[in-house]
C-alpha cells in the first residue's frame, strides 16, 4: 500500500500552489515553515515532491530549460519537471527546506514572468498605506532599511520582493523567503509607491533615476533563470512598464532611524504630486 499524501496550499502573491509529500517529516517542516501563507483557496498549480535523502546540499548554479511541453530545473539538491499546461509538477530533492524555497522561487518566477510581475533582489514594506522597495548589490543596505524601520511599518521582506501589475500601478506582496532577518513577511500587500536604489554615504539623499538606467539596474536585480528568448523578452517587457509606472529613486542614506522620515516625505510628496495631476487637491481629498 503506498503511504498517504500529506497536501498543503501554499498561497505567496496571491498564487496558490499545492504541494504534497507522502514523507511525514518533510510535511510537517514545511507546514512550519510556510505557517503564516497556507491558504485553503483552490489551488492553481500543484507539485508532488519525492524526498531522496542521497542528494547532496549543493551551491552549483540552477539550471532552468524548456524540455517539450515541461519546464526542467535542476541543481544538484533537487531535480523537477513541470508543466505550465497542467500545471502540474514532480520534485525529488533532499529534506533541506532551502531546496523547497529555491524550488518555490523559481517556480514563481516562471509564473510571474508570463503574467507581467517578477522576483527582485529587494527589500520590502508597507508605510502609511504604501509599499516601498529598497534594491542594491550585496552590502548596500537592504537588511539595514528594515532593521531601522519604525513600528508602523509592514515588513514584506528583507530579501526577495513580489512584484504583481495591478489596474492601478504594480502591488508588491510578503513573502516568506527570509534573508538576514531569518524573518518571513508578513501575508499582505499594497500598491508600490516606490522603488529605492540603495547607497550608503553620510548623510539621507533622493536623486533621481534616468529611466534607462532604471530599468538597466532593474533587470539586473531581477531574479530569473530560465534559458528561454521569448520569457525573457517578456521580462523585458515587464520591467519597462514598471519603471514607466513607479517612482523610481536613487536613495543614498546614513544607517539610523531617521531615512525612514525621507521615506514618509517622498511618499506625501509623490501622493501630493498624483493629487494635482488628478485635478484634486490635498485639501479637497481630507474632505472626500
Amino acid at each position: 500500500m503506498q503511504p498517504s499524501k500529506g497536501v498543503a496550499c501554499v498561497e505567496i502573491g496571491g498564487i496558490p500552489i499545492s504541494l504534497s509529500t507522502s514523507d511525514k517529516t518533510f510535511s510537517e517542516v514545511l507546514l512550519q515553515r510556510y505557517q503564516g501563507f497556507l491558504s485553503e483557496a483552490v489551488s492553481e498549480f500543484e507539485l508532488d515532491f519525492d524526498i531522496i535523502e542521497a542528494l547532496p546540499s549543493s551551491d552549483d548554479d540552477v539550471r532552468v530549460c524548456r524540455d517539450g511541453a515541461e519546464w526542467r530545473i535542476e541543481r544538484g539538491d533537487f531535480c523537477a519537471r513541470w508543466n505550465p499546461v497542467t500545471g502540474r509538477g514532480l520534485v525529488r530533492q533532499n529534506s533541506n527546506p532551502y531546496s523547497l524555497d529555491s524550488v518555490l522561487r523559481i517556480l514563481h518566477s516562471l509564473i510571474l514572468a508570463e503574467r507581467g510581475g517578477f522576483l527582485l533582489h529587494a527589500a520590502s514594506a508597507i508605510c502609511d498605506g504604501r509599499a516601498y522597495l529598497f534594491s542594491g548589490v550585496s552590502g548596500a543596505g537592504k537588511t539595514t532599511m528594515t532593521r531601522l524601520a519604525p513600528p508602523d511599518v509592514t515588513l514584506l521582506t528583507d530579501e526577495i520582493s513580489y512584484i504583481r501589475p495591478s489596474d492601478a500601478g504594480y502591488l508588491a506582496y510578503g513573502t516568506p523567503f527570509a534573508g538576514e532577518l531569518a524573518k518571513a513577511g508578513e501575508n499582505t500587500h499594497a500598491s508600490i509607491g516606490g522603488l529605492f536604489f540603495l547607497d550608503q554615504g553620510p548623510s539621507n539623499r533622493i536623486d533621481e533615476v534616468s529611466s534607462a538606467e532604471a530599468v538597466s539596474r532593474l533587470m539586473r536585480n531581477i531574479l530569473f533563470f530560465a534559458e528561454d528568448p521569448g520569457l525573457t523578452e517578456k521580462l523585458l517587457a515587464g520591467a519597462c512598464d514598471f519603471v514607466s509606472r513607479v517612482p523610481i529613486r536613487r536613495l543614498t542614506f546614513y544607517p539610523d532611524s531617521r531615512v525612514w522620515g525621507e521615506i514618509r516625505n517622498f511618499g506625501r510628496g509623490t501622493q501630493q504630486t498624483r493629487s494635482r495631476r488628478d485635478g484634486v487637491t490635498e485639501g479637497e481629498l481630507s474632505h472626500v
